[in-house]
């Protein structure tokens, strides 16, 4: 299944690069979209829809409980003197301060070694179990820990133990040719790590620990640093449970296999996870699928850096796929929070993000089933060529689209507003047609609360939006150049509630195909911030009470409340009690300001008051007076 996905994020991101900015790629509509506007269409994801089916998709992962069991009256002591080691266990080799274990089984170490190695190489059909206790590792040279060959390692913590190993700065090795060991734990072999005993490794001169097949860590406290990669797993990296700490000049955990799909993903199901990465936190090459857990992620100096265009500085990366169903996430990453050059799926989990570039931006789609998210810094918070969100909670701030549904290959971020698309920079639209769109970008809003305060568009569809249910509430932006609704293949909407505030030049409202009504209100000047807006029917029976955190001049809304040929009155000022989120103010009475008009609807979209600057764009905007 996981082929498919592949194939049809490379279908989509080739007719991408293909198409122009307008976004008009019909055979990317046809793999994406089974129909353009209609609010009976259906999307195909390119990401698994939950975690069970993307592990599903992924290589067997080799651990047992068993694993981590053993007994200490038939394990085979290995005592580390300083310079030297002392063992009776017939199925190890020691030369001066190197053991070498050539049979499978437990072997308990214990002890410190100032400059030494201790290496498995065995040919057994069976796991060998390195218990450590109480142990302390040095290499000048080398790997302190090697597993150079075994059908399957295991590293144990003994309970209450406290363990070191630390790497050269620069390894020696037999010939030129070679390049491993390169970690200051590694393994050729599957390696799994677990107990509960604590671990801390330095990977001097490149990774911290690395496995070049899979790396299971099932429990432990872990703290590792390394001058590159933190935590390596070729084929895999699952974290069944434990605490683990990372500060890497690389990656933070990572798995890169390139050559098999079912390789090369990272899989964390519980525990907490702290990295501080100069590169990407947690990468891996086809999928990240997280279920649970605690993540504090920090990525370059964080969102307040500014990094260069080369370097991938992601908090959670995952090429083919991201797939979370739960977990507490707080994310500071100088590039994106959440990446895929694939698919994104979010079905639950609470996330605080500060974002350098995008908080989730996926190339293919992003779909969000559940989740609190708040952004509270990004260049965009959403990004991606589908965007669909059934249900979740949104507080979105961003120096430039509060939402963007384009081509995702856009090597944005890092640059602020007035930069590539951003205020000053954004280019007049074409008239957009809902009825003849069968472009490759749309955005399906139908559950959820979504609260933006933008710089840049409020929302930036490069295609057409279809909006049947949730809350969409939007402040900004104040330039005139840009727009708190801004699509060009149309805007269908059949249910939710809308609010959007911002500057009057270029505004728009939903079109004329929609079924709920809307209405868009212009001023004859610019309101301070923190302006209420009061909507209330004919018999004094609200609609909505709302407050922009951006200065305004328009407000468009839509409601299941605004009927036809029924009249309603637009309150300007004035005080409200009841809570306040994202601008929208409920459960309290509202002490009237000033009566600024009155609207009857008309049709599906009815304009009180002049303005508008950017009309004769088609089925959909606000015509001009």
């Amino acid at each position: 299944m996981k082929k498919l996905y592949v194939i049809v994020v490379l279908f989509i991101l080739a007719a991408v690069l293909t198409a122009c900015t307008g976004g008009a790629a019909t055979a990317v509509n046809q793999a994406v979209n089974s129909a353009s506007s209609s609010s009976s269409a259906t999307v195909v994801s390119t990401a698994p829809a939950s975690s069970a089916d993307a592990l599903a998709e992924n290589e067997e992962v080799d651990t047992s409980p068993s694993d981590y069991t053993w007994d200490d009256a038939n394990a085979a002591a290995i005592t580390l003197d300083g310079e030297s080691i002392r063992t009776d266990a017939t199925g190890v080799t020691v030369d001066g301060s190197t053991a070498i274990i050539t049979r499978a089984g437990a072997y308990l170490l214990s002890g410190s070694l100032t400059d030494g190695q201790i290496i498995v190489d065995t040919q057994d059909d069976a796991i060998v179990q390195l218990i450590l206790n109480g142990v302390d590792l040095v290499s000048s040279s080398s790997a302190p820990i090697y597993i150079r060959n075994a059908e399957k390692a295991v590293l144990l913590l003994a309970e209450g133990s406290s363990n070191t190993v630390s790497d050269a700065s620069t390894y020696v090795y037999a010939s030129a040719e070679e390049d491993e060991p390169n970690a200051a734990i590694f393994s050729t072999a599957d390696l799994s790590i677990g107990g509960r005993g604590t671990l801390t490794v330095t990977g001097n001169a490149n990774d911290g620990i690395a496995s070049k097949d899979g790396l299971v860590i099932a429990s432990g406290t872990i703290f590792v640093t390394a001058a590159d990669d933190g935590i390596r797993g070729k084929d895999y990296v699952v974290v069944e449970d434990g605490s683990i700490r990372v500060d890497a000049g690389g990656d933070g955990i990572k798995s890169d296999n390139e050559e098999d799909t079912a390789r090369g993903f990272v899989s964390i199901a519980a525990g907490s996870v702290e990295i501080k990465a100069g590169g990407d936190a947690i990468s891996a090459q086809s999928d990240v699928i997280i279920t649970g857990g605690e993540f504090n992620l920090t990525t370059a100096g964080g969102s307040a850096a500014r990094i260069a265009e080369t370097l991938s500085a992601k908090g959670i990366k995952g090429i083919v796929s991201v797939v979370i169903d739960g977990g507490n996430f707080i994310i500071d990453s100088a590039d994106d929070a959440l990446h895929s050059n694939g698919g994104i799926t979010v079905n639950n989990g609470t996330f605080n993000i500060a974002s350098g570039d995008d908080g989730l931006h996926a190339d293919a789609t992003l779909t969000i089933n559940g989740g609190l998210f708040d952004i509270t810094d990004s260049y965009e918070g959403l990004e991606s060529a589908v965007i669909i969100i059934n249900a979740g909670d949104f507080q979105i701030n961003a120096s430039d689209d509060g939402i963007n549904v384009a081509g995702g290959m856009d090597g944005s971020g890092m640059q602020g507003p007035g930069m590539r698309g951003g205020p000053g920079a954004r280019p007049g639209g074409a008239a957009p047609d809902v009825f003849n769109y069968n472009g490759s970008y749309y955005f399906y809003l139908r559950g959820g609360t979504i609260a933006i305060n933008a710089y840049g568009d409020g929302i930036d569809i490069n295609g057409a939006v279809e909006m049947s249910g949730g809350t969409l509430l939007v402040s900004g932006p104040i330039e005139q150049n840009n727009a708190a609704l801004d699509y060009d293949g149309g805007f269908t909407m059949t249910g939710g509630l809308l609010i959007a505030a911002g500057s009057s030049g270029m505004a728009m409202a939903p079109g004329a195909n929609s079924s709920q009504n809307s209405a868009a209100v212009f001023f004859t000047s610019t309101l301070p911030a923190g302006t209420l807006v009061h909507v209330q029917n004919s018999s004094g029976e609200e609609v909505f009470t709302f407050a922009s955190a951006k200065d305004f001049q328009s407000i468009v809304f839509s409601s299941p409340l605004l009927v036809q040929g029924q009249t309603y009155d637009v309150y300007v000022g004035g005080s409200a009690e009841g809570a306040q989120s994202g601008g929208l103010v409920e459960g309290g009475t509202y002490t009237p300001g000033d009566l600024y008009g009155s609207l009857t609807v008309s049709s599906a979209v009815t304009q009180l008051g002049s303005g508008g600057g950017f009309g004769g764009r088609g089925p959909g905007p606000v015509p001009r007076p």
